[in-house]
C-alpha cells in the first residue's frame, strides 16, 4: 500500500477520442470511490492521429502524486515514444513506468488497484494480468 499517495495513470493513444473514452470508462468502472488521477494522452497537439512527447510527458506531470504514475500505450509507436520518454530520464516524474497491458482491460484494472491505495507493483501487475481476461 502507499502511504496515502494515489498511483497516477495516463493512457496513450494515438487518437484524442480512445484516450479520453477509456480513461473515462475506467474511472466510471472504478466507482464513487477514491479518485484516481488518470489523464488520456492522445493524438498530436494539432489533433490528428498520432502520438506527442510533449502531451505524454505533460498528462504524467498532471497525474503524479508521488507514488509513481502508470503508462498504458495503445499501439507500437506510442510504446516507442514512451520509452524515448524514459531513456531521456528527466521528461517523465520519478518512477514512471511503461506498463505492458492490453489498453483497455488494463486501464480498468489499473485505475481499479490504484483507487485502493495500492502501490505502483500492484497496479502494473494488476494491468499485466488483464492478459489473460478471457472473453469465450
Amino acid at each position: 500500500m502507499s502511504d496515502g499517495k494515489l498511483v497516477g495513470i495516463v493512457l496513450v493513444s494515438h487518437s484524442a477520442t480512445v484516450a479520453a473514452s477509456v480513461a473515462e470508462l475506467a474511472q466510471g468502472l472504478a466507482g464513487a470511490g477514491t479518485a484516481v488521477p488518470v489523464a488520456p494522452a492522445g493524438g498530436t497537439e494539432s489533433g490528428d492521429f498520432g502520438t506527442s512527447a510533449e502531451l505524454i510527458a505533460a498528462a504524467a506531470a498532471s497525474v503524479d502524486r508521488g507514488a509513481g504514475v502508470a503508462v498504458l500505450t495503445d499501439l507500437g509507436s506510442a510504446v516507442l515514444t514512451v520509452k524515448a520518454l524514459l531513456a531521456e530520464g528527466d521528461e517523465l516524474p520519478e518512477h514512471t513506468r511503461l506498463v505492458d497491458a492490453p489498453f483497455v482491460e488494463g486501464a480498468v484494472a489499473a485505475v481499479v488497484t490504484a483507487s485502493t491505495g495500492a502501490d505502483l507493483a500492484a497496479v502494473e501487475a494488476a494491468a499485466s494480468e488483464a492478459y489473460a481476461y478471457r472473453k469465450v
